[in-house]
């Protein structure tokens, strides 16, 4: 879409910054984050910092930690949410809304829209080697209390899915590597699905900014939200970026040390040389000195498309 045609833009609530400590903040979160920035300063949105740690075994302190120090040494701002890591384990982790996330899956149980699934991850690749689920479990009638079982949402795939954009709404089906997709864990955590879902009703988002590479998830979400009768999610706006591309033409991961923040800044990197590092990589030849600039050269220059 164009978004130097003065068109005028529509108000929005809250949006966020949904980073995962995984790992440390790498270049590719930071390109998301000040297309966030930017597109809530354009909508007068306030931005949520929510941190997903649902994944204790993954999220680590010092990725937590990294989170601020990278926010507060780029001036990326935010308005809700912890302004620290103490603050955040103390008010704002995942682990504070369980009884969100399980009231939710005893809800969809209630309708008997979930069955439990046994099959392991090569059991699934050796049914189609894509990785899609294929359905197996839906009539085997697994205990849902079977140890090293998951819960997936019986899906109707077919089912049209409108979604809200920035630009034209679309309307689509379930990807089919989201058929059958699942909402609790094996190891009896909510899955990312239902979390997301849960927490941005919960903290009344209406404008998701987030890369290509989650649009199946988003349809999922939308499947969701719909089988659990949210009315806000579904009237979300959604935008979604190209991602930026690795050294090896991939998409940057956190095991891409060179490419996160922490990295760069022992290198002796200002925040003026990460915003220029990310201009160029979108085609953009001069010095960039803050996320304000950089969002608007992006938006204007038409290098991020809205799908």
């Amino acid at each position: 879409m164009d978004f130097s045609s003065g068109t005028p833009v529509r108000p929005f609530l809250r949006t966020r910054i949904a980073p995962t400590p995984s790992g440390f903040l790498h270049l590719g979160n930071i390109y998301s984050f000040v297309l966030t920035a930017t597109l809530a300063h354009r909508h007068g949105a306030r931005i949520l910092l929510r941190i997903d740690d649902l994944d204790r075994q993954r999220a680590q302190p010092a990725y937590i930690q990294d989170i601020f120090d990278t926010l507060n040494f780029l001036e990326i701002p935010w308005h809700d949410g912890p302004r620290d890591a103490r603050e955040f384990e103390r008010e704002y982790s995942q682990v504070h809304r369980l009884e969100l996330y399980r009231a939710a899956l005893a809800e969809l149980r209630q309708q008997q829209a979930l069955f439990a699934c046994d099959c392991s991850r090569s059991k699934i690749l050796q049914a189609d080697a894509s990785g899609a689920y294929t359905g197996y479990c839906r009539q085997r009638g697994v205990p849902f209390d079977a140890s090293e079982v998951s819960w997936r949402l019986r899906t109707d795939n077919d089912a049209p899915l409108v979604m809200h954009t920035l630009g034209e709404d679309v309307v689509s089906a379930l990807p089919r590597d989201q058929h059958d997709f699942v909402v609790r864990k094996k190891d009896g955590d909510p899955a990312y699905q239902l979390a997301s879902v849960v927490d941005d009703e919960h903290f009344g988002v209406d404008l998701i900014v987030r890369g290509m590479d989650l649009w199946p998830s988003t349809l999922a979400q939308l499947y969701l939200a719909r089988v659990l009768g949210r009315e806000r999610f579904p009237e979300t706006t959604f935008y979604h970026h190209p991602l930026m591309a690795g050294p090896d033409g991939g998409k940057l991961s956190k095991s891409a040390g060179a490419t996160s923040i922490q990295y760069l800044r022992k290198e002796g990197k200002t925040a003026a040389d990460i915003y220029t590092m990310l201009a160029a990589q979108a085609g953009i030849r001069e010095r960039i000195y803050c996320w304000q600039d950089l969002g608007e050269r992006l938006l204007i220059a038409g290098v991020q498309r809205d799908k």
